[in-house]
């Protein structure tokens, strides 16, 4: 009875970190954005080189167990990473919060289709149905965003499109390779930084004002700090994850004062409905295929 209640402690306290990690990270990028308009391959690149001093610290201390892998065929899954993260980043910085985190949703709709269409994947006509809900919803709040604007929305499409192909990717590639999501990011995050480190001195500058080696201060260096302790390996929990989803959007509207029509509020509801749906009927396939392995002679 000990070892599960444990074991149970240890599960909340990680759904509480991680709930409180992501919330906390997208809030504070996007006050970088407003008050410092940081550069956005430079913020990314932190991002992997933070998430791989982690992951180094984790393999030290036993957490996993690192398994050598061929650069060779994880190198356009690195590249993936790359612009799945900068893309969301361009995406949070030319979007309110509300539109930013709206159009993620989208990334369901997208990997269904890219599995339907080149990996023969089949799915439940319930599950089809949910992403109607999720689409009309995701239009609806973009299109009547006050603060919309054109570079924003095709950010945000580039990054919903890129996020689904990496997404795919890094299942086919863990079931490949016979690693789990923090082995095969142990070696992504500092190959996808050594991609960033090479093309950022032609898009960003290096010193001066907006420049990584700038003038900033003494607040805006705490952020680093804040990384290091904020970003760590993400959990998967669906409910977890449409919490988050709720906080983020109510958080936007609170800290960066963004404005919410009866329109938006609509297209919200109507998104996190079909979000719920597609995790419930998930779920329920989900258990209906363990039910017919156990019963298997």
């Amino acid at each position: 009875m000990m070892p599960r209640l444990s074991a149970n402690r240890r599960i909340v306290v990680g759904l509480l970190v991680n709930l409180l990690s992501s919330i906390c990270i997208v809030f504070i990028n996007k006050w970088i954005y407003v008050h410092y308009r940081f550069p956005n391959m430079t913020l990314t690149l932190i991002h992997f080189v933070v998430t791989w001093l982690g992951l180094y610290i984790c393999q030290k201390k036993d957490i996993f167990a690192p398994k050598s892998l061929p650069v060779r065929r994880i190198v356009l899954l690195a590249l993936s990473f790359c612009g799945f993260v900068a893309f969301t980043n361009l995406s949070l910085q030319n979007n309110s919060i509300g539109t930013y985190q709206l159009a993620k949703a989208m990334t369901t709709p997208v990997i269904i289709l890219i599995q339907t269409t080149y990996y023969n994947k089949t799915f439940s006509t319930k599950i089809k149905l949910t992403l109607v809900p999720i689409t009309i919803g995701v239009i609806l709040n973009s299109y009547y965003d006050v603060r919309f604007n054109l570079l924003g929305t095709v950010f945000a499409t580039l990054g919903v499109l890129v996020t689904s192909l990496y997404q795919v990717w890094v299942g086919a590639k863990q079931h490949e390779l016979q690693v789990n999501s923090m082995q095969l990011l142990y070696y992504q995050a500092p190959l996808s930084s050594c991609f960033l480190l090479c093309v950022i001195p032609f898009f960003e500058p290096l010193t001066g004002d907006g420049g990584i080696f700038g003038p900033w201060s003494l607040l805006f260096s705490m952020y680093f700090i804040c990384v290091a302790v904020l970003l760590t390996p993400p959990c998967s929990y669906n409910m977890f994850g449409h919490f988050k989803f709720c906080i983020t959007l109510v958080g936007g509207y609170v800290l960066f004062h963004d404005p919410l029509s009866f329109n938006q509020a609509l297209g919200i509801l109507c998104t996190l409905a079909g979000i719920l749906s597609y995790t419930h009927f998930k779920l329920v396939e989900q258990e209906e295929g363990k039910s017919r392995l156990a019963q298997r002679p």
